[in-house]
């Protein structure tokens, strides 16, 4: 694989219920608290933007690495990849510094990483690539300062056309905001339960992206029951909320089922895809 498979000229003549696709190129953030289902709505969005002739480019930014086995990649292969933020051979090549090796190292602020794609990018299928991130864990001792860098100049460096969407999957919390590994990004979908606490994360979160510049933050409920959970998540975050758009997915068992796997689902009718495909054509473009 090398870059020029990520870029497209155009989009596909027509989608599969026979409407062109509409143009403008897509840069979505998914971002909220732990356990609502970003990485099951990233694997669901990429693989509809492809169904509609997009090619899409999909981020894995989560510490945990799921979205490769929620694109079907070969759960034996997952499980081997080596993400960005691990690559140490990588990192010191493009940052001129070695991960870990304690402060006080001279590293380049923006080393050029335009070939991160060829290099590292995985085919998922003919038009979704992945690229694994991974975040920047914890660790003992060491400056995380190169990793942080190479990270940021990934996420700047992503190329976009018309009808070329990207996916950002998020780790769980507010972090990475705080690194502006968010900046460039045009839409953020801020995912949440119907709980006080996930909704709360999600009101900090699209405060955090307007602050980035991120122009439209839409709030994403996710696993509704019933009524009396879509009250309840418009009275938690109250009639003067900071979101463009709400939007609700419904508490479908067919996903539960499905997972990890979820990419088999875009070819069933459920209410939770239903739901997902309405929320797509309100998605705006670049």
């Amino acid at each position: 694989m090398n870059r020029e498979k990520l870029n497209i000229n155009q989009a596909a003549e027509k989608i599969r219920d026979g409407t062109r696709a509409k143009p403008g190129g897509r840069r979505i953030l998914i971002t909220g608290k732990g356990g609502v289902g970003k990485t099951t709505l990233a694997a669901i969005l990429a693989c509809l933007y492809a169904e509609e002739g997009r090619k899409v480019l999909a981020i894995d930014q989560d510490p945990q690495q799921n979205l490769a086995w929620s694109l079907g990649y070969p759960p034996d292969q997952a499980g081997r990849l080596v993400p960005l933020s691990r690559n140490v051979e990588y990192i010191a090549e493009k940052t001129g510094a070695v991960p870990g090796q304690g402060w006080g190292q001279l590293f380049s602020l923006a080393p050029d990483v335009s070939d991160v794609f060829g290099r590292l990018g995985i085919r998922i299928r003919d038009n979704i690539c992945l690229l694994v991130m991974g975040g920047v864990e914890k660790a003992g001792s060491g400056c995380l300062c190169p990793e942080n860098a190479l990270l940021e100049s990934v996420i700047r460096a992503i190329p976009l056309r018309d009808d070329e969407v990207i996916i950002l999957d998020t780790q769980a919390g507010l972090e990475h905001f705080g690194r502006s590994l968010a900046e460039g990004f045009s839409n953020a979908i801020v995912l949440a339960e119907p709980s006080f606490n996930a909704l709360s994360v999600a009101r900090d979160a699209a405060r955090l992206a307007r602050g980035l510049g991120i122009r439209t933050c839409s709030l994403v409920v996710n696993r509704v029951r019933d009524e009396r959970d879509r009250q309840q998540a418009l009275k938690v975050i109250g009639p003067s909320h900071p979101f463009d758009d709400v939007y609700f997915l419904p508490d479908d068992d067919l996903v539960r089922r499905t997972e990890p796997d979820v990419s088999p689902l875009i070819a069933v009718s459920s209410p939770y895809i239903d739901a997902v495909r309405r929320m797509i054509l309100r998605i705006p473009g670049e």
